[in-house]
């Protein structure tokens, strides 16, 4: 009686070999950022995963949603606060390392990013525009819920900077407050290792301002 043949073994179909969504968007990634939106292309991607192009626009329907998916990939890691609370006895303090941990996050790890959005953002306003907006809510949604957190023991009124319809509005302004000027700085060629000695001075300053601001908007 004849024995079964075992089934050949060796490397799997490259689709099926690792998480393939995740290898395209870390192809995807490396290339935009070597060689900018417009220069990398699908075919670059496919062999750098590698991946099938007919497994790319599976995932992907074209090669803006593909950016817009790595750009959105890096702001969830980077707004995964889960577990994080901000150190320090007083809401200035707690704030003050909000921010800090906030700036850190963003300059560090969302540098070349923003400078890929803006190197395409006059040949392709519209993804820029999509890009920006949705890391902006993503951040603000997370922000807001340390900024409740944070602020939880200090008066609230139902129309305040605080209340339920304003509190992504508000951190919106906390974040535009400390993280736009860092960023600009670091996107004009200055390091992290220096901005980080001015962060406690920048950011107690930035954090008085806001609550004083907060605080103005809660009178009647």
């Amino acid at each position: 009686m004849a024995k079964n043949k075992s089934p050949k073994r060796g490397r799997p179909p490259k689709d099926l070999a690792g998480g393939v969504q995740a290898r395209i968007l870390d192809a995807a990634q490396q290339l935009f950022l070597e060689k900018g939106f417009r220069s990398a292309s699908i075919d670059d991607i496919s062999e750098l995963a590698p991946a099938s192009k007919p497994t790319i626009y599976a995932h992907f329907p074209g090669k803006e949603a593909l950016f817009e998916a790595v750009v959105a990939r890096t702001i969830n890691g980077l707004t995964a606060f889960e577990g994080f609370t901000p150190a320090g006895r007083t809401i200035q303090e707690k704030l003050a390392n909000l921010g800090i941990e906030i700036v850190e996050r963003f300059v560090e790890d969302t540098l070349d990013l923003t400078r890929a959005t803006i190197a395409e953002a006059r040949r392709f306003p519209e993804l820029s525009r999509n890009v920006h907006d949705a890391a902006r809510d993503r951040a603000a949604g997370a922000v807001s819920q340390l900024l409740n957190e944070a602020t939880q023991r200090i008066a609230r009124s139902s129309k305040g900077p605080f209340s339920a319809k304003r509190s992504v509005a508000t951190a919106q302004m906390f974040m535009d407050l400390i993280l736009l000027p860092m960023l600009m700085r670091s996107l004009m060629g200055e390091e992290l290792k220096d901005l980080r000695k001015e962060l406690p001075t920048f950011l107690h300053e930035r954090v008085n301002f806001f609550l004083a601001a907060c605080e103005a908007d809660w009178r009647p």
